[in-house]
């Protein structure tokens, strides 16, 4: 009998056995159960974020809404007719309008100094004293030489006249008279000839006096008594420098020039000396004249002025600012320069109404002179204008008026500013 157990057909290899396929059943409900809880929680985090979201826009919507319509605080000025003084500013240095290096117009010792250093002296006060001995002798010398040339000239002219008697009575030759005029003559220019000595001694006489040639202040002393000074010495005595009247030399654009000398040609300009900083004012003076070249380098020209100077605070070769009154525009219209803003379609200010709402109002500005601008048109007497807070407005806005940083309180305007 044959026990060889039979072989499996072809499909019997492939096919799980039963308890296998029992297995699988378990995993797969648990992988769709999985499934369907996440698809639950995806559904639920999206639908709450998108309700949040939908939320904080009405709640964003509902803020903006508010702010938009919560007044903006802005700082007002009302536009005002006034005079206006129109300067123009250059810069300069104080300038003596006389410096004078004293020195001696003669050769010897300097016996004395009459002046200490920094003093007040007027003209003709003597500042300096050369020996005078020699001039003085000079000057006798030449006045001795006039009392002996003056007899010779009177014999010879009393010769003259006996000469002369003799040739009316033909007595002797004319060419002796004439010979005897040219003697006289020659006496007579000699005499003229030893007051010019006389007159030269006495003028080195009086310059051995060193006086001052002009009031004024002296500086340090440049060479001490007992020297010997000579008149072609490069250095002098001392310096003495005119402080009352001061000048002020100060430049302007060649630009200005139309206006200024026009202005200068219609009357007396007024000048304002300033400090370097612009905030002390050192003197009020007048233009005295305007140089007759334009600086081509710097296109500009170079203005003269006077000033008063008698607290001495204009001190020469000092840095000045200077204000040129040109004119005055009587009953001008005029805003703080800050109201002005500018944009694509030119200048404008925000105008605001009685009931505090803003405007945009184009203007045209006629000229700007420190913190004011002159209209030409736009606006009237009176408007309301924001000097401050424009960054935050719109046109339609409500605004909120409120004092200047820095103020305590509101001013008449309702902003506590000053046009």
């Amino acid at each position: 009998m044959d026990h060889t157990a039979p072989e499996p057909g072809p499909g019997a290899a492939s096919a799980p056995p039963a308890a296998a396929r029992e297995a699988q059943k378990p995993r797969r409900a648990a992988l769709y159960v999985g499934l369907g809880i996440a698809l639950t929680l995806g559904g639920v985090f999206f639908f709450g974020r998108k309700r949040a979201e939908n939320a904080g826009a009405a709640a964003a919507a509902s803020g903006s809404a508010a702010a938009a319509a919560r007044p903006t605080p802005v700082v007002i000025a009302a536009v005002l007719r006034k005079d206006v003084p129109i300067y123009l500013e250059g810069i300069g240095n104080a300038t003596p309008l006389a410096t004078v290096t004293v020195k001696t117009q003669v050769d010897g010792r300097l016996d004395k100094i009459f002046f200490t250093e920094g003093q007040n002296v007027k003209k003709g006060e003597l500042l300096a004293q050369v020996d005078p001995r020699p001039f003085q002798i000079a000057l006798q010398q030449a006045q001795a030489a006039i009392a002996k040339d003056s007899a010779s000239a009177a014999n010879a002219r009393v010769n003259q006249q006996r000469y002369q008697s003799l040739v009316d009575q033909k007595l002797i030759a004319k060419q002796q008279a004439d010979d005897q005029k040219a003697l006289a003559d020659s006496a007579s220019a000699a005499v003229d000839s030893d007051r010019a000595q006389a007159a030269t001694a006495r003028l080195q006489l009086d310059y051995a006096q060193i006086k001052s040639p002009i009031d004024g202040v002296t500086g340090v002393r440049l060479v001490d008594q007992g020297n010997i000074v000579h008149a072609a010495d490069p250095t002098g005595i001392v310096v003495v420098t005119q402080l009352d009247p001061m000048a002020v030399v100060f430049t302007l654009p060649e630009d200005d020039f139309p206006r200024v000398s026009k202005a200068l040609a219609a009357g007396a300009l007024g000048v304002d000396a300033y400090s370097r900083d612009a905030t002390t004012l050192l003197g009020n003076g007048q233009l005295l004249l305007i140089d007759n070249q334009v600086n081509q380098q710097t296109a500009t020209i170079k203005l003269k002025a006077s000033f008063p100077n008698v607290e001495r605070t204009l001190w020469p070769n000092a840095f000045v600012k200077a204000r040129l009154l040109l004119t005055t525009r009587k009953a001008a219209l005029v805003v703080p320069a800050t109201a002005i803003q500018r944009g694509p379609q030119g200048t404008f200010v925000y105008l605001v109404d009685a009931a505090n709402k803003a405007s945009v109002r184009p203007v045209v500005i006629d000229t700007t002179q420190d913190e004011l601008v002159i209209l030409k048109s736009g606006l009237a007497a009176g408007d309301k204008v924001v000097v401050e807070g424009q960054n935050a407005l719109r046109a339609g806005a409500s605004v909120a008026p409120r004092p200047p940083a820095g103020s305590a309180a509101a001013g008449p305007n309702g902003a506590g500013a000053k046009p």
